[in-house]
């Protein structure tokens, strides 16, 4: 098999947790803003599109350069071995950006890259002309960054938050990788309980299901790279047998969800449903001041208002108060809340045990963590 320079793209913050999972899959990644570098062959490419739970996408870097003229970009793209990558008949868009670089035109970046691979592949399949362009698909994106071109090719396709169970969801869904990265910062495990007061669509409760499962995340949905003629089809059989082997179906699990709106609790057993957690996650429509547990040592995560969902701040502020109080009573139980409010703390009437920084979307937020004092048996 061949071996690639791959990349997993991250969300702002979470390079570490994406990091973690490379490295648990078996491969050494070095990290950069937004980005997981590593090596691997087809059978990397497919393990990391089913098993990266936190990740973006997965591309192939085919080539990396300084081009500070359009003559440099248009050299170092057909330079670049296209052929061992693009079927003749390959059809392969390409988008483009630019940060920082003299190369500043974006649709000229893009327009001379695939001048340039056209140019490439006629020259390698001894063609003339346009070339046909009715075969898999090959998504090629030209990154310009102080100057310097990156060339990749994305094996994902739809990006990999798209798990396929979401049905449904309310006006601002957290994001299934960024849910999946809560969950694993909170280092629960499938032993103790877990709850969501604040479940929305459902996203935590149903993400630390499939990691309590040890469920692959892209299990059930495709990718881009699937249709490529180079990746054998016996590949992603192999991934998804080894995958559906390593899944604990019957390990039990305690994991609620509870939402102040009805519909939102719909919605959450819906998608809990497509994603065969039906009876496996509890959900039901409760205030998070009214939680109650006879259970020690559990996990609360959540994504609680900003003051768009339930209404005014003042509102936000009165539930986030009521529910550091009735947290109060459980002092085995560690608590991890992700909030854009700045006097969380005093709010919830504790200081956090420690912070992290993370964007849900475009909104700087913290990670607030709270930890219990653990009860031993």
């Amino acid at each position: 098999m061949t071996t690639f320079n791959l990349v997993a793209t991250a969300a702002m913050g979470l390079e570490k947790p994406v990091a973690d999972e490379v490295r648990a899959l078996g491969y050494e990644p070095t990290v950069e803003n937004g980005k997981i570098y590593f090596e691997g062959d087809e059978t990397a490419i497919a393990r990391t599109n089913l098993w990266l739970r936190v990740a973006d996408r997965v591309k192939i870097v085919a080539g990396e350069f300084k081009a500070y003229t359009f003559d440099d970009l248009f050299e170092g793209v057909k330079s670049i071995p296209w052929e061992e990558l693009l079927p003749a008949d390959a059809e392969f868009p390409v988008s483009g950006k630019s940060v920082k670089s003299q190369l500043g035109s974006v649709r000229d970046c893009q327009a001379i890259t695939k001048k340039a691979i056209v140019e490439r592949l006629n020259g390698a399949y001894g063609r003339r002309g346009i070339l046909p362009e009715t075969g898999a698909l090959f998504k090629i994106e030209v990154s310009m960054l102080k100057d310097v071109a990156t060339l990749t090719i994305d094996t994902s396709g739809a990006g990999l938050h798209k798990r396929g169970y979401r049905v449904g969801q309310g006006d601002a869904p957290l994001k299934e990788t960024l849910a999946a990265a809560l969950v694993q910062l909170t280092r629960w495990s499938p032993d103790r309980p877990f709850h969501d007061p604040f479940c929305g669509s459902g996203t935590l409760a149903i993400e630390a299901a499939m990691i309590g499962q040890n469920l692959a995340p892209g299990y059930n949905r495709e990718f881009v790279s699937e249709q490529w003629p180079w990746m054998s089809a016996s590949v992603w059989e192999d991934v998804r047998a080894h995958a559906d082997s390593v899944a604990d179906y019957d390990v039990e699990l305690d994991i609620t969800g509870t939402d102040i709106d009805h519909r939102m609790i719909q919605i959450a057993e819906a998608n809990a449903a497509e994603a065969g957690f039906a009876d496996l996650i509890r959900f039901k429509q409760m205030q998070a001041a009214d939680f109650t547990s006879d259970k020690d040592n559990g996990v609360m995560a959540s994504n609680p208002p900003y003051g768009e969902r339930i209404g005014e701040v003042e509102e936000v502020e009165q539930v986030i108060r009521g529910l550091g109080k009735v947290m109060k009573q459980y002092p085995t139980w560690s608590v991890y809340m992700l909030s854009s409010m700045e006097n969380f703390e005093e709010l919830y009437g504790r200081q956090a045990t420690k912070k992290r920084k993370l964007f849900n979307g475009f909104i700087r937020t913290d990670y607030y963590q709270f930890w219990g004092q653990r009860k031993r048996d």
